[in-house]
């Protein structure tokens, strides 16, 4: 198998996927997660392993 090939085949996958979800899902942006989730602002508790101690 050549590079060129495998390349087309990977790129022709990822259309499949990306067609395949667009297919299954209705997209509704109103209900959809955030793009870029930075936190939500709460504070953590509990078992969290980058809480400093007190």
């Amino acid at each position: 198998m050549t590079r060129a090939f495998t390349a087309s085949l990977a790129l022709a996958f990822v259309v499949l996927l990306v067609g395949f979800d667009l297919a299954s899902a209705e997209l509704n942006p109103y209900q959809a997660p955030a793009a870029f989730a930075l936190g939500s602002g709460a504070v953590a508790s509990g078992g969290f392993c980058g809480a400093l101690p007190n």
